[in-house]
């Protein structure tokens, strides 16, 4: 059965090499606006289903997995700051807070569906403009939900993190992952032969 990750990120490729199975990657291109009144944590399950869902039918006897974070402040969702400038604004109102990451885990064959959310709750420092400014010069996170790169310098600017799965907050919580690759059969830890 063909392993196929519905995601653009690669980020997320990176975490799922980590696993040794052989996979091809395809982007989903689905609308990811949010729908009026929607909570951020509804939100996360939903991307992370409709990417799977898109790529599953466009690929039957396949299993393809889809993932999807959405970040929340004070109970708004967070999204990618795109600009230097949003990503400062973002680390500003952060310091001294917590900041909670909905990392959502769907995985399909087209026929049967699993869903699963890992949650990753942050306490951001508060920092001085000079220290922000380093770090969105060195690391350029404009891309990432919240400005923080956590699996590079984005870690120091956190006071703590918790979560059951160390790699949700990069943005494919591969505990859960390999849970639900081995209902439907696909062991992480046996030999394959493509890899």
């Amino acid at each position: 059965m063909p392993l196929i990750l519905a995601s653009s990120s690669p980020y997320r490729r990176a975490l799922l090499q980590r696993l040794n199975l052989p996979f091809s990657v395809q982007s989903p291109d689905i609308d990811e606006s949010p729908r009026p009144g929607e909570a951020p944590l509804d939100l996360s399950l939903r991307l992370a289903r409709g990417k799977a869902a898109a790529i599953a039918a466009r690929h039957p006897g396949a299993l393809v997995i889809g993932s999807d974070q959405v970040a929340v402040f004070q109970g708004e969702p967070i999204g990618k700051p795109g600009s230097f400038e949003a990503a400062r604004a973002q680390l500003r109102r952060f310091g001294g807070h917590d900041v909670l990451f909905h990392t959502a885990l769907c995985v399909t064959d087209g026929r049967r569906q699993l869903l699963e959310q890992v949650p990753t709750e942050c306490r951001f420092l508060a920092l001085d403009d000079a220290r922000i400014e380093h770090y969105l010069r060195a690391e350029q996170p404009f891309d990432t939900a919240g400005s923080a790169k956590a699996e590079q310098l984005g870690v120091a600017l956190m006071e703590r993190m918790r979560s059951d799965d160390p790699t949700a907050l990069i943005g494919l919580p591969l505990i859960a992952l390999c849970r639900m690759l081995r209902a439907f059969g696909l062991e992480p830890l046996a030999p394959h032969p493509e890899t």
